[in-house]
């Protein structure tokens, strides 16, 4: 992965996955990112995102989760974000894609 972006994928159970995203999330990246996640939706019945190391997102981010999120959905995967940070969670509520995604106040639920 590029260097500033980090994806640390861990079973939390035999259908159940916790993704963990840190660093900038941003046109370099995200790709790289969306691949990572795409995978885990597919092979998962629930997906929860750990953002709590996400220092930085772009539109280009955002679109990379709410593409996952679309895959999620179509696949009756749940996917659920967690430990969202401020500034993401400012920038769902003013693109109002806040509704797109189930969002954990606790991250550390499977």
């Amino acid at each position: 992965m590029h260097e500033t972006i980090w994806v640390d994928r861990k079973a939390t159970g035999p259908d159940s996955c916790r993704v963990a995203v840190s660093g900038e999330l941003d046109l370099v990246t995200a790709g790289e990112v969306r691949e990572a996640l795409q995978r885990a939706v597919g092979e998962n019945r629930v997906v929860v995102i750990d953002l709590g190391g996400l220092t930085f997102c772009d539109c280009t981010g955002l679109s990379a989760l709410l593409t996952t999120a679309r895959t999620a959905h179509a696949g009756d995967a749940e996917l659920r974000l967690c430990a969202v940070p401020h500034f993401l969670a400012r920038i769902l509520r003013l693109s109002g894609t806040r509704g797109a995604f189930t969002i954990e106040e606790r991250h550390d639920q499977a």
